[in-house]
C-alpha cells in the first residue's frame, strides 16, 4: 500500500470513530437535564437552558399554553397538544416537563418553558 491510500485509510477510520462516539448513549444523555430545577431557578436562567421541572399544570391559558407550579412558584409553559399522549390531567396530577427556558423581551419580558416532553 502506497503512503496515500494509508493515509486515506487511517483517516477514515478516524473519522468514523469520531462519529460512532458522538453518536453514543452517554453523550445524547448529557443533552438533556438531569438535575430537577425549580420554577424559581427556571425563571431566572438565560433563554434556551435546557430544565427539567416537577410538579403540577394547575390550569390552562390558552393557545397550548399552561400556569405550572411547585412550591417554589409558578411558571407558563407551551405544551403542544401531541405531548399529552391523550391522558387526562387535572391540577392534582403530578407531571415531569422537560424543555427549554424561553424568555420574549418584548414589549416586557416574559419567561416560560417551551416543553419538550411530559411524563405522567
Amino acid at each position: 500500500m502506497n503512503m496515500i491510500s494509508k493515509a486515506a485509510l487511517i483517516t477514515g477510520l478516524v473519522g468514523a470513530t469520531t462519529f460512532a462516539m458522538a453518536n453514543t448513549a452517554v453523550n445524547q444523555t448529557a443533552i438533556a437535564p438531569t438535575a430537577t430545577t425549580t420554577v424559581k431557578q427556571a425563571l431566572s436562567l438565560k433563554d434556551d437552558t435546557k430544565v427539567q421541572i416537577k410538579g403540577y399544570v394547575v390550569k390552562s391559558v390558552g393557545d397550548e399554553k399552561y400556569q405550572f407550579r411547585d412550591n417554589t412558584g409558578t411558571i407558563n409553559v407551551d405544551i403542544d397538544d401531541e405531548l399529552w399522549q391523550g391522558k387526562p390531567v387535572n391540577a392534582k396530577t403530578p407531571v415531569t416537563i422537560t424543555g427549554e427556558v424561553d424568555i420574549d423581551y418584548k414589549p416586557a419580558k416574559r419567561v416560560e418553558i417551551d416543553v419538550d416532553t411530559v411524563k405522567f
